[in-house]
């Protein structure tokens, strides 16, 4: 088969509650619900993801919620109650690719910033753009993105479990993963900590290494 690129490769051992809903409702797959496992794996060339899918669902018994095939980057997320299933599934694709979990690119943060007290009008700007909870005027905003794109798919479920916070947006396809949460200061601050780590306990391969040609 043609190279591949493994993009990001990420298992997460529970959909938190308001991530779950944010895919259910925006996805156009097959819905998850909280406390299942999911596995976000992103790829190049994008038209390759179809295969992917094929793969991982010809394997085990996940479901897919997002799949996501652009010209550059494919995105496949799938998921299920059995953590077995979805660690399968990887084992599958892995193989599928004839790749390493270790060949994976390590997530590289773009953003990371807080602004404190959101003004109102602002507010109305980002609500009505996003998808998720609403940001409250006087609340702190987290905004993180990340490269690859996959990769804020982790840092949004590891945020969430750390604070009460109020997930906005997340957008894990494209050349950039975008996410923005809501709340009061200090557990924005702690969300964003999580964030962080998470994404530093990631190993592999530099964004924009030759292996990324």
């Amino acid at each position: 088969m043609a190279a591949v690129t493994l993009r990001t490769y990420t298992f997460l051992d529970a959909l938190q509650p308001q991530f779950a809903s944010f895919m259910a409702k925006t996805a156009k797959g097959f819905l998850p619900v909280p406390g299942q496992a999911s596995l976000f794996v992103e790829i190049a060339p994008g038209i390759s993801i179809n295969r992917v899918t094929d793969i991982a669902l010809k394997a085990t018994r996940v479901q897919p919620a997002i799949q996501i095939v652009e010209r550059a980057y494919g995105l496949l997320e799938v998921h299920h109650h059995d953590q077995g299933e979805v660690i399968s599934a990887g084992r599958a694709i892995l193989s599928y690719l004839e790749l390493k979990e270790e060949e994976r690119l390590k997530p590289k943060i773009l953003t990371d910033q807080i602004i404190r007290s959101v003004e109102a009008y602002q507010t109305q700007i980002i609500n009505r753009n996003s998808a998720g909870m609403m940001v409250l005027p006087g609340e702190s905003l987290y905004i993180l993105e990340t490269e690859p794109a996959g990769y804020v798919a982790f840092a949004a479920n590891e945020a969430e479990k750390a604070a009460r916070i109020s997930l906005v947006n997340v957008t894990p396809y494209g050349a950039f993963g975008r996410l923005y949460l809501s709340g009061s200061e200090s557990e924005i601050d702690s969300a964003a900590a999580a964030a962080r780590a998470a994404l530093a306990s990631v190993a592999g391969k530099q964004v924009g290494s030759s292996a990324d040609k």
